[in-house]
């Protein structure tokens, strides 16, 4: 098996390292110190086509694949893990499921301003009571006439206080366990939103992370993404996709570590 990158994948590599040296490293310490999320940073990032790389290029994205994305995630990591995770979570847990279950209608109208920077993205499955059992989560979600009726509190929502637009996993058959969970879309500009406090975390400070409660939330019915019954398996299936940007996060700290421990030598 060939390990070797590609020229391309190697040029890319070149050109993530010259950015996170130029933009990232000089703040890193501030930004984690200060609990503070990387704007200005974020926006060259779009500018760069580097918050969609994995999707086609008619969503947003820069219609590359996902060797490239986990490329970029390291790079980007190795300078600050915040600004690597807050980059793999839209793309990985955010993008997955609306790519994956949207209908064409969809995935124009929200994975567009999400690949392009134009919106910040949140997945909101975990909750204060399921933690490490998303199954037995029990925020819901109430069909009533053309609109989807949300009540409930996600936790350790990543982007959370940043967030435009959120995938939420809602209870719309509570007779049926985790078959009986459903996928949203739910813009912030539904109203009935309201965001917690950034936590105070021991790692990834600059990495937004808040509660997120859900009151009376109404969204039309067509922003449920697949059909009812599959939220259980789009949430497991953003997971999967989202570790492969936490993998190359890992592998960019740890480059960062071995780097500041050889420089002593």
């Amino acid at each position: 098996m060939d390990f070797r990158l590609t020229e391309e994948q190697e040029l890319i590599r070149a050109s993530a390292r010259e950015f996170t040296q130029k933009y990232l490293e000089p703040i890193a310490a501030e930004l984690d110190e200060e609990s503070r999320y990387p704007a200005d940073v974020m926006a060259k990032l779009a500018e760069m086509d580097w918050l969609g790389i994995p999707y086609p290029t008619e969503y947003g994205g820069a219609g590359s694949d996902y060797l490239t994305f986990a490329i970029v995630i390291e790079e980007i990591s190795r300078a600050c893990a915040s600004t690597g995770f807050t980059v793999s979570a839209t793309t990985g847990l955010v993008l997955t499921p609306i790519f994956q279950y949207g209908n064409e209608e969809q995935k124009k109208k929200f994975m567009i301003p999400l690949c392009k920077g134009e919106k910040v993205g949140a997945f909101a499955l975990t909750e204060p009571g399921a933690g490490t059992d998303p199954g037995s989560a029990t925020t819901s979600a109430v069909l009533e006439g053309d609109e989807y009726v949300i009540n409930g509190t996600k936790t350790f929502v990543s982007n959370g206080p940043l967030a435009d637009i959120f995938v939420v996993i809602a209870v719309t058959d509570k007779t049926k366990g985790a078959r009986g969970m459903s996928a949203f879309v739910v813009p912030k500009e539904a109203g009935g939103i309201t965001v917690g406090k950034h936590f105070k975390k021991m790692g990834l400070r600059a990495s937004q992370t808040s509660e997120v409660f859900f009151k009376d939330c109404r969204i039309p019915k067509e922003n449920l993404l697949g059909q009812e019954g599959q939220g259980f398996r789009i949430a497991m299936q953003a997971l999967d996709t989202g570790r492969i940007g936490i993998a190359a996060q890992a592998v960019g700290i740890l480059q960062a570590a071995l780097d500041e421990s050889t420089s002593f030598a």
